[in-house]
Parts: structure tokens; C-alpha cells; sequence
């Protein structure tokens, strides 16, 4: 069974997080924390594959605590399950190592088929996160102490994208039908959604963004967008 770690100041949260990975028959919540100092107590004694994380906790919050596990336990994916979605809280948390951003009105299922996604490698944004990173990036509103160790694939403070910097997924060799799908990366859309929107199944749109990674260089989701975010669809 998957591991996962819950760390959150909501009693009622936590337990209702325990409940809905207990009866999905594949997740094991082999701890509880209330705030950032009891997750690392937890983490001398277990190691769990995955955590969902709050960012505001009182004593240490997950903005300080995501990097620190993200430097000692680099094998641990790690989703922020926040109400929190403005640009530093985004910016910070996917800068300090995590691979997902949800807010807590996502749902049961949304906050399952992120964990799916997330130990499959895969990042996973919610859509209200996505828009509001799309903004920033549009802006060059990003502070430039948040791009450490995120390679370089977001722009410093007071930057934008230039004409010169746009991409052209015609140099990508990218067909008409994959520049659809690039399109509605870009704008945060998951692949169930993509597969609704363009009446196509779940699995063609995985070989879709697979070719799509593949011809673009880039594997993680997460940079994936921010790269799409400069074409000109």
C-alpha cells in the first residue's frame, strides 16, 4: 500500500482525509500532524511515499516545512492541500518542492487523482492555482528568490516574456491536434478534461501529452505549462 503522511490543523479535516484514502483501498495514513514540527517527528519514524500538506499551521506552516523535507526526503511527493492561492504561497511551495496544488474545495475524487498523478511523476495543479500562475507569469509578477532551484523554467521579478522569447510549437513538429491539446495544458486542464472537451479518450490524450513531452524535452507537467504559457495559440 501507498503511504501518506497527512499535515494539517484541522482536526475534522484530517480525519475526513483518513476516511476517504482508508476506503480507496490503496492509500495507508501512517501519520497525523498538526503543524510542521510533529510532520518531522513523524518522518524519524516512518517515511511515507506521498504528503498533503497545509500551508498555513501555527509553529511551522508547509511553506517552511515542504523545503526541508523536499532537501532530507527528495523520494516523498508532495501536494499542497491548502484555502490558500495567492501568488506567493504558489510560487514559494512549487519553488520549495512540491509536485501539487489543491485547494480544499477540490473533492474527493480531484484530491485522489492528484495523488494518483503525483506518484506517477506527474505535477498537478488546480485550475484555480493554474489561472492564477498564468497571471503571474503574464505579469513577470514572480519574486526571483522563488525560481531557486526550479531550473530556471520561470522568469525573475519585474520580467516578462518578450516576442523573442515566445515559442513556436511548429518547431517542436507539433501536428495540429497536438497544439489543441498544448492549448488546453496551458490553460490547466486535466486530462479527463481534455478527453471530455475534444471527445476523445483518457488514454489517447495520455499518448497525446506523452508525444507532446517527448517533443518538447520536458517530462514535468508543471514546466510543461510554464513552457506552453509563451506559445501563441
Amino acid at each position: 500500500m501507498t503511504k501518506i503522511l497527512l499535515v494539517d490543523d484541522e482536526p475534522l479535516l484530517l480525519e475526513s482525509l483518513e476516511i476517504i484514502l482508508s476506503l480507496s483501498g490503496d492509500y495507508e495514513v501512517i501519520g497525523k500532524a498538526g503543524n510542521g514540527v510533529e510532520a518531522l517527528e513523524l518522518l524519524s519514524k516512518d517515511i511515507p511515499d506521498l504528503m498533503l500538506v497545509d500551508l498555513n499551521m501555527p509553529g511551522m506552516g508547509g511553506i517552511e516545512l515542504i523545503p526541508k523535507v523536499h532537501a532530507e526526503y527528495p523520494q516523498i511527493k508532495i501536494i499542497v492541500l491548502t484555502t490558500f492561492y495567492d501568488e506567493k504561497s504558489i510560487a514559494h511551495a512549487i519553488a520549495g518542492g512540491a509536485c501539487g496544488y489543491l485547494l480544499k474545495d477540490s473533492g474527493k475524487d480531484a484530491i485522489l487523482d492528484a495523488i494518483s498523478q503525483a506518484l506517477r511523476g506527474q505535477s498537478v495543479l488546480d485550475l484555480k492555482v493554474m489561472q492564477k500562475l498564468n497571471s503571474m507569469l503574464a505579469s513577470g509578477n514572480i519574486d526571483s528568490d522563488s525560481n531557486s532551484g526550479n531550473g530556471g523554467s520561470r522568469e525573475s521579478s519585474g520580467t516578462r516574456a518578450s516576442d523573442a522569447d515566445t515559442i513556436d510549437l511548429d518547431d517542436y513538429g507539433m501536428t495540429e491536434r497536438e497544439k489543441e491539446i498544448c492549448r488546453l495544458i496551458s490553460e490547466g486542464c486535466t486530462n479527463a478534461q481534455i478527453s471530455s472537451i475534444l471527445f476523445i479518450s483518457e488514454g489517447t490524450v495520455k499518448n497525446y501529452v506523452s508525444t507532446i513531452y517527448d517533443k518538447l524535452g520536458e517530462h514535468d507537467r508543471t514546466k510543461v505549462v510554464l513552457m506552453l504559457t509563451r506559445c501563441k495559440f
